[in-house]
């Protein structure tokens, strides 16, 4: 498989994803190989939204947060060749097999590989791992569809 080491940096991860502050969780793309798998990163800050109340005195990410950050990741890799993309939203449609290994702190950088284990024109089921150092701190099975900006599924009248 070849491999292409086409880093994507915030600006172009803003144009591939709609998302923004304080939702938008992927700081950069470190690797992307074909159509079937992406490498991203996440730094997380104390300066997180998320820590005021998640926990005061004990700043844990959030899980949910975790898994939208690889879901997020794996939307990159979904939309990133779509010539439209602009008219595009990519929505979970389910997730399996979350587990959640230690939790996740401010100081540490979140690395999640994101890869295909099943694509289809308007779809994909992915699975995400995310690691802080070596250690591998979440795992999911995501399920992802590719709608129209207003709701309908995408290449449908």
């Amino acid at each position: 498989m070849e491999e292409n080491r086409t880093v994507l940096d915030i600006r172009r991860i803003m144009e591939i994803l709609p998302h923004r502050y304080p939702f938008l969780l992927v700081d950069r793309i470190v690797s992307i190989e074909g159509d079937r798998k992406i490498v991203g990163i996440k730094n997380v800050t104390f300066n997180e939204p998320f820590f005021q109340g998640h926990f005061p005195g004990l700043p844990v990410m959030p899980g949910v947060l975790i898994v939208e950050a690889m879901a997020q990741v794996g939307a990159v890799l979904m939309l990133r060749n779509v010539p439209d993309r602009d008219g595009k939203l990519v929505y979970f449609a389910g997730i399996d097999r979350a587990r959640f290994r230690r939790p996740v702190v401010p100081g540490d950088q979140l690395r999640f590989v994101v890869e295909v284990l099943k694509a289809r024109s308007r779809s994909a089921r992915l699975r995400g791992e995310a690691f802080v150092d070596d250690a591998l701190v979440a795992e999911a099975e995501l399920f992802s569809s590719m709608v129209d900006r207003d709701g309908t599924p995408a290449g449908r009248p």
